[in-house]
């Protein structure tokens, strides 16, 4: 396995982020991350919401699963399997209890890995609003699937 200097990868994920595509129609802001954790956030915008102005679940949703994501970026498990590996990782199971709604203020996730095994991942996030109050739970299990290693 080659060894990966961490904050440049990082600095690289960040400038990233910065131009994808979807993080830049969601407004998704990458508040810090490393390895087997991140905090992300989305503010409360009106495309994002249901018709009675509360944040739409699949919005919620995304941000866990992207916060998860985040979380997995810079572990050696990612960097070995799929960045150099040729692999991918995917979400396989996302499980979200919606707790209350979020009609303003931002939404800040908190994902974190429990558990990294060879190929399954087991993650948890959380996201609260400005209060600190929880707006949603989430479970998922994600998987690494190896690819074909480069010579």
């Amino acid at each position: 396995m080659a060894t990966h200097n961490p904050e440049k990868l990082k600095g690289k994920l960040v400038e990233h982020a910065k131009d994808f595509p979807l993080f830049k129609l969601m407004g998704v802001e990458l508040v810090d991350f490393g390895p087997r954790w991140s905090t992300t956030r989305i503010a409360h915008r009106q495309e994002l919401c249901n018709p009675n102005g509360v944040i739409h679940g699949g919005v919620v949703a995304f941000l866990m699963d992207q916060g998860i994501t985040q979380a997995m970026l810079m572990t050696d498990e990612y960097q070995r399997e799929v960045r150099e590996g040729g692999g991918f990782m995917t979400t396989i199971d996302l499980r979200v209890r919606y707790l209350r709604p979020l009609t303003g203020g931002t939404m800040t996730c908190e994902a974190k890995i429990p558990h990294l095994g060879r190929r399954v991942i087991h993650a948890e996030a959380v996201i609260k609003n400005d209060d600190g109050k929880e707006i949603a739970l989430a479970e998922s299990i994600v998987t690494l699937v190896a690819g074909k290693k480069k010579a």
